[in-house]
């Protein structure tokens, strides 16, 4: 460019860190291993040129880099579920997570209202601060956001990672015009709408609740005749539920989202962590790293080369980039051939 220029700097950032290794990926990416950590920790990607970093330069008019972290493996797709209000998705989810509480996990979302008795910071919402929030979803951190009374509410990309980094299954419950904000981002998602088998009957069942008022329920109806015409819309979700029985209407759910007896629904094991010292060296062979971290001793050596993988990466700045693998290869059983099936 000619010049210096300070950019700003998006994404998570590492914990500040002492002795690292440096790769450029290619135009738009580098890699940074970090020294002194674990491969749960080691293994980051300072994005310079991504779909996310040219956008963002857009919105802020000057140079924009974003940090991403990088993870070991893959998570399963977060699942939207979007419906009108009384069709029965609280229902199904609440069904859901019971039945699998090890498979699937709510991401907390963030509001700038005030605390109610015993909500709890982090676990009922994150509460925050409105300017931090505006500031967060200029720089592209929210899925999703809404306007209520006044109040902010939304899902960061950084709530539902952190289902994801717990093993867990994200699932999102939110309104059609959440999901088609969630649809327009970078996240990959199946999306569900649960409709009600006709507007007479979702009338029917908002009345029989009897926690609402004539004037609550008339405009819940409104919404809901909008949210039923939204969820419709060609392109926007991937499968639609008619919630006529519960117990129908759940059993389909699982037979989507591949639950139904039979299949195995274990939560896979997470990769065996690698240590990485302070002191390694790395080449680039293709997609693959190859990390020397040490050893004087050739006997040492010949446990102390691991290959990353990055063939199969997934995701990005704002939240984390996955799929990737990490494991040991024997240098000295192996010689040059093993340095030869890197490639």
């Amino acid at each position: 460019m000619g010049e210096l220029v300070v950019p700003i700097v998006l994404g998570i950032e590492p914990k500040l860190f002492m002795g690292h290794s440096a790769v450029a990926l290619s135009d738009d990416r580098i890699l940074v291993l970090k020294g002194n950590s674990s491969s749960d920790d080691c293994t980051w990607f300072l994005e310079v040129d991504t779909p996310f970093v040219r956008e963002q330069k857009k919105n802020f008019e000057t140079e924009v880099v974003a940090w991403s972290k990088g993870v070991i493996g893959t998570a399963e797709k977060p699942i939207v579920i979007s419906g009108p209000s009384g069709v029965g998705k609280g229902t199904l989810i609440s069904t859901l997570m019971k039945e699998f509480p090890d498979l699937f996990g709510f991401s907390v979302s963030h509001t700038t209202r005030a605390p109610r008795d015993k909500e709890k910071n982090g676990v009922h919402y994150h509460f925050t601060e409105k300017g931090v929030m505006e500031k967060e979803i200029e720089g592209g951190k929210f899925l999703e956001f809404a306007s209520v009374h006044g109040n902010l509410y939304g899902t960061s990309v950084e709530a539902v990672e952190v289902v994801a980094d717990a093993g867990k299954r994200c699932i999102l419950d939110i309104d059609v015009q959440g999901a088609r904000s969630v649809k327009a981002s970078s996240l990959e998602a199946i999306f569900i709408f649960i409709c009600p088998p006709s507007f007479e009957e979702l009338e029917k069942r908002l009345c029989a609740r009897g926690t609402e008022t004539e004037v609550q329920i008339q405009k819940r109806l409104r919404n809901a005749r909008a949210e039923l015409e939204q969820g419709n819309s060609p392109g926007l979700f991937d499968h639609i539920l008619v919630n006529d029985d519960l117990h129908t209407c759940y059993e389909s759910l699982k037979k989507l989202l591949c639950l139904n007896e039979g299949m195995d629904n274990i939560q896979k094991p997470s990769p065996r962590l690698v240590g990485l010292p302070t002191d390694h060296s790395v080449s680039k062979i293709d997609q693959k790293i190859l990390i020397d971290s040490g050893g004087a001793e050739v006997e040492q050596a010949s446990k102390n080369l691991y290959v990353l993988d990055l063939s199969l990466l997934k995701g990005g700045a704002p939240g984390r980039t996955r799929g990737l693998n990490m494991y040991p290869i024997n240098h000295l059983a192996n010689g040059v051939n093993g340095v030869k099936q890197l490639s």
